[in-house]
Formats: structure tokens, sequence, C-alpha cells
């Protein structure tokens, strides 16, 4: 769970490293009754997910430290200082934090933050037929072998 908050941690920083007149504009396919394609901004939308999902997580002294340590930048001798903890704790609150957090990106519905190849990639129609019939073929494959269901009526 660590390295999968680490990798979307990475990500994060490297959408925020850029400059803004060098992020792209991406169109995406929504599905659904509409079927309208939408235009948005990826970088800026992680970011934001990033940090609500976060903010929405975390508990306020959590959120403290997750704040001054990778918002803000600052060292464990900074944050120990600032928020009055001792190295030990602080290293055991960052290790809580990852956990958490990296369960979360990967277990948010629906949509997730990793994997980060999904999230700023997007779903096409076709991605959203596969993943309808391996849905199918997990469903089938869960249930019972045919051999013993009774039918439903009678064949003729």
């Amino acid at each position: 769970m660590r390295t999968i908050f680490r990798a979307c941690y990475r990500r994060f920083k490297e959408c925020a490293a850029k400059e803004k007149t060098l992020t792209q504009v991406s169109l995406e396919y929504s599905g659904g009754h509409a079927r309208r394609n939408t235009w948005g901004r990826k970088d800026e939308e992680y970011m934001a997910d990033f940090i609500l999902v976060t903010r929405r997580t975390l508990t306020p002294d959590q959120y403290e430290i997750f704040k001054f340590h990778y918002l803000l930048g600052a060292d464990n001798v900074l944050c120990c200082k600032r928020l009055k903890i001792d190295k030990g704790t602080f290293f055991h609150a960052i290790y809580r934090i990852e956990e958490t957090l990296g369960r979360v990106f990967r277990e948010l519905r629906p949509f997730a933050l990793f994997p980060l190849d999904e999230y700023f990639k997007g779903s096409k129609p076709e991605d959203i037929s596969a993943i309808r019939l391996q849905k199918v073929v997990h469903m089938e494959r869960t249930h019972e072998p045919l051999s013993n269901m009774v039918p439903l009526k009678k064949a003729a």
C-alpha cells in the first residue's frame, strides 16, 4: 500500500512541477446514456483529486503531518519541532498515512487514483466492452458448473 501511495505522490509532484502552459487538454469518452465526450486537464484534475481524497481520509492530526511533510516539503526535524512530536512517533505516523492513503487510492470508486495509467488515459468505448466481458467471464467462473444447474424450462 505504501508503494501505491509513493507512486501516486510521485505523479502528484510531477504534475505540480509542470509549467501550467505545458499542460494538455484531453478529450475523454464518457459512457452512459448521453455518450458525450468531455474536455479536461488531467494533471490539474489529478492534483485536486489527490488533495481532496487525502483531506477527506485523514484525521486532522494526520493531515497536519501530511501537509507539512508532503505538501510543504518539511523534513522530519522541522516537522517534529513544529508539531511537537518525537522522531519515532513522526515516522510511525508517516507509515500509517502512506498505508491508509495507498489503500484508499487503489480502492476508491468509481474512479480510483491508482493505477495511474488508467486514471490518465481513461476508458475508451472498446475498453468498456472489454471490461464488461471480463466481468461476465468472472461471474461465470464464480457460479456452479452448468452441469449442476437445473434448467428453467424443458427442452422441446
